[in-house]
């Protein structure tokens, strides 16, 4: 199976794009969030899904691992195939997507196409007090992820990594700092993080 293609992009068209990768060309699903990305004519790499079925096999593309996984991970959630997960990553960043989960904010993931109130209760029902994916995509080829996403995902997991340590779960711990991450905005640091996090844990008096 594909799991990576580096080549020269050929074309870039709806919903797709063409990738020379040494004289041939691999065609290449995508959302618009990658898409927007890649230039006609200049080299890329693309972190792959691959997808077959009796009738074809289709390739879908990511420019970082962790969307990648995300991708493959969405469609354990009952009614999510391909298109939906697709959806969802274009309409949502990562982060915004696991604090949507993590917040119970069906008003947020319904906002993708394709996605109703009854599926968005769904894939919070799915994944909410999991954690992210693990594996090969999410947590290697980390020069792929700017620096900045990589910072605010970096925190985000220290921070609730820090709360389970501290013996809450991880729905409570992923909660906790989704919320302390809408408040802080972005860049905010781990200890800020689990301060806010700590905070709105603590019982009320």
């Amino acid at each position: 199976m594909i799991g990576r293609l580096k080549g020269t992009i050929a074309a870039v068209g709806e919903g797709q794009a063409l990738i020379d990768v040494q004289g041939v060309g691999y065609l290449v699903h995508a959302g618009s969030r990658t898409l927007g990305k890649l230039t006609v004519g200049e080299a890329a790499e693309l972190f792959v899904e691959t997808q077959m079925s009796e009738s074809a096999i289709r390739l879908f593309g990511f420019v970082t691992g962790e969307e990648r996984a995300w991708f493959a991970r969405l469609q354990d959630a009952p009614g999510v195939g391909a298109k939906i997960a697709l959806a969802l990553l274009d309409t949502l960043s990562l982060p915004q997507l696991m604090d949507a989960i993590a917040l119970n904010d069906t008003g947020a993931i319904s906002r993708a196409n394709g996605v109703g109130k009854k599926l968005a209760e769904r894939i919070v029902t799915e994944f909410k007090g999991k954690p992210p994916p693990q594996g090969l995509f999410a947590s290697s080829f980390a020069a792929a992820t700017t620096p900045v996403t990589a910072a605010m995902s970096g925190a985000r997991a220290a921070a609730a990594s820090a709360l389970v340590n501290l013996g809450y779960t991880q729905a409570d711990a992923s909660r906790a700092v989704a919320q302390a991450a809408r408040d802080a905005g972005d860049g905010a640091t781990e200890s800020v993080l689990i301060r806010a996090a700590l905070k709105a844990l603590a019982p009320a008096n």
